[in-house]
């Protein structure tokens, strides 16, 4: 990754600069507006009211968020923030240390589970759902489709995890619908391969616990901490080995390998080569209901109909799409024919991957038939390198003019499960230095944009919980989320218990995301003004980025200081392309400012020598500037 964006950065000078994009119809969404909003929820964290904390403690010890603690005031508090979709991570069953033995469940091996909660992608029943989440473990399906059905009501589409790459190594489904069976219980275990077998066996040896003392283990790690438990010994019958998930063959896998994970057989065999049929040329080009009719009646491997099985359980109960996890790791033609399927029962499905090849990107979306793709390693890494210090803006410049044909389908974010928390140390240090980035990355293109609980108003990410380091908020253990608990207010989710500075910073969340949501003309075209203000324009310098956006009905310019230290004055140049596009004649023009409390109106000047704007941003402003018609 920090090859690629070396490689971007250098780019900046030979890519042009003032690409204009001619489609100007944005996605729609469930509400019929502008781009869709997704909120991702970490359901396990997200209605913890206990605050204790403690490193690797136990459910009793420092709680867990149920479904039904995301009630209707907390559902209409994220809608509030312009919100069109909700993703509940960590919903399908995975491996938990928990006893649930009373409810049918199999206890799982803390040998192979990361942390006390467990991970949640390390999925052990896809057809129901984690029993850490319900008040009643019996009754945890029916407590999930009323969450569904409190979503729906708020206006609001839910997605889920699919994660279509690995399983836990305890898979096994106690609430399959008839017909349907486990992963792996028709596998010939004698053979590494074969095509309808659901795992890669290691033939002639059984599976090894990792070597939690091995040099590549951190400090020494021990399950649980190191408490006593009957299962924790250094032992997992497996026999023979299966494959890792992240695709290690060894018997006993790395501690740095997805050791809980077992890797799924899409039909590609040991040595790359696929063993299932292929696209024809030409079927980038096709839509859905053409790469639905390839597949009806093809043979294909076995995993693929298990999950599409999976993923129409999930439509049928009301789940509107789903995030699909380390999707690069699975064969485009899966996707193809998953992704037709799945489009044929719910055509408006919202589909995301978890894409991190650039190389592959246009593949998963046109071939793949995928929605929208993780933007990571072009707009996120740029913006975090730039709010770090260590890039400038005009990096900013060279990857949308990368992604122009692609643009819509790339999903903007600055925080999930997986990334540092913004005001970590680790990462910036202060909520504030996101606004910018915020800004620029909700308001640059037709893509959606995610937020993550939390980020909104300013988590740290500072606790040690046990499994995994600080910065990130932990996914594989439990405990409480300090700066969202403070939003939530013992349950009332009003932010009674924010301070004034986390309460201005959700504000600015609320209105940045709600220009995008509402406001047609950040669904239209784009000009990049940077390039052109950088060598035209004193006093802008790479700590600022601008451009411009429209559509039939309205003009935005939008101009973001990057700054943490500096205020920026200066002429803001309109270069002559966007003069004619906007049939600007010589007068002054009204503009009005839209986020922020800035009252006083600017005027854009426009003469024989061209159009100009004089702005003044403080440190970490941006400016949403509407041109008013008058």
């Amino acid at each position: 990754m920090k090859i690629f964006l070396l490689v971007t950065l250098m780019c900046v000078a030979v890519i042009g600069c003032t690409h204009v994009d001619k489609n100007k119809h944005a996605k729609s969404t469930a509400s019929g507006q502008g781009k869709p909003v997704v909120y991702q929820i970490f359901t396990r964290l997200y209605g913890n009211t206990n605050s204790t904390n403690k490193p690797w403690g136990t459910i009793e010890e420092n709680g867990v968020g149920k479904f039904n603690d995301i009630n209707e005031a907390a559902l209409k508090s994220i809608k509030e923030l312009g919100v069109t979709h909700v993703w509940y991570t960590g919903v399908p069953h995975h491996a938990v240390i928990r006893d649930y033995t009373a409810y049918g469940i199999s206890n799982d091996d803390p040998d192979v589970v990361k942390g006390r909660a467990g991970s949640p992608y390390a999925v052990k029943d896809y057809y129901n759902v984690n029993p850490d989440l319900a008040e009643n473990p019996a009754n945890r399906l029916q407590e999930f489709e009323a969450l569904i059905a409190r979503t729906h009501a708020q206006g609001m589409k839910v997605i889920i995890d699919i994660v279509p790459n690995h399983v836990a190594r305890s898979y096994q489904s106690l609430s399959k619908p008839v017909g349907v069976e486990d992963f792996g219980a028709r596998d010939d275990k004698r053979v590494e391969y074969a095509r309808d077998n659901n795992f890669y066996y290691v033939v002639g040896q059984n599976f090894k616990v990792p070597d939690f003392k091995g040099r590549e283990a951190q400090n020494n790690y021990r399950p649980l901490g190191g408490e006593n438990h009957p299962l924790s010994d250094g032992q997992f019958i497996e026999k023979p080995a299966k494959w890792t998930g992240n695709g290690s063959r060894l018997a006993q896998p790395k501690f740095d390998d997805w050791y809980e994970t077992v890797k799924i057989n899409y039909g590609v065999r040991a040595d790359g080569s696929k063993d299932f049929p292929e696209l024809p040329a030409g079927y980038a080009q096709k839509n859905v209901i053409a790469h639905a009719q390839f597949w009806q009646g093809k043979s294909v491997p076995d995993s693929w109909i298990k999950f599409r099985q999976i993923a129409e359980y999930w439509l049928a109960k009301g789940v509107d799409g789903f995030r699909f996890d380390m999707a690069e790791m699975v064969p485009v033609e899966f996707w193809s024919y998953l992704n037709s399927s799945i489009k044929q029962k719910n055509p408006d499905a919202f589909l995301l991957a978890e894409v991190y090849n650039p190389a592959e990107y246009r593949n998963y979306i046109r071939l793949g038939k995928m929605d929208y793709l993780y933007d990571k390693v072009e707009m996120y890494d740029s913006l975090k390198a730039i709010m770090q210090g260590k890039a400038s803006t005009d990096v900013i410049a060279s990857v949308q003019a990368g992604m122009s044909d692609i643009e819509e389908h790339m999903l903007h974010f600055l925080e999930n499960h997986d990334e540092q928390r913004i005001a970590s140390p680790e990462f910036a240090g202060s909520a504030e230095k996101a606004k910018p980035a915020m800004v620029v990355s909700a308001l640059i293109s037709r893509s959606p944009t995610m937020v993550y609980f939390g980020q909104e108003v300013g988590e740290t990410g500072a606790l040690d919980t046990g499994f995994g380091d600080p910065s990130r908020t932990t996914i594989f253990d439990y405990a409480g989320v300090p700066a969202h608990q403070r939003f939530m207010n013992g349950g009332k989710f009003d932010g009674g218990l924010l301070s004034a500075k986390e309460k201005d910073l959700r504000g600015f969340y609320q209105q940045v995301l709600n220009l995008s949501l509402q406001e047609s003309g950040f669904g239209g075209e784009y000009l990049e003004l940077h390039t052109h203000n950088r060598q035209h324009t004193p006093g802008y310098d790479g700590s600022i980025f601008s451009f411009a956006r429209w559509s039939d009905q309205q003009h935005w310019i939008v101009v973001s200081n990057f700054s943490a230290t500096q205020t920026r004055q200066f002429n803001l140049q309109l270069p002559d392309s966007l003069v004619k596009a906007w049939a600007l004649h010589e007068r002054s023009y009204r503009i009005a400012s839209r986020l922020g409390d800035k009252s006083a109106p600017l005027r854009l000047q426009v003469n024989n020598a061209g159009a100009s704007l004089a702005l003044q941003l403080a440190p970490l402003e941006s400016l949403v500037l509407q041109l008013i018609p008058e």
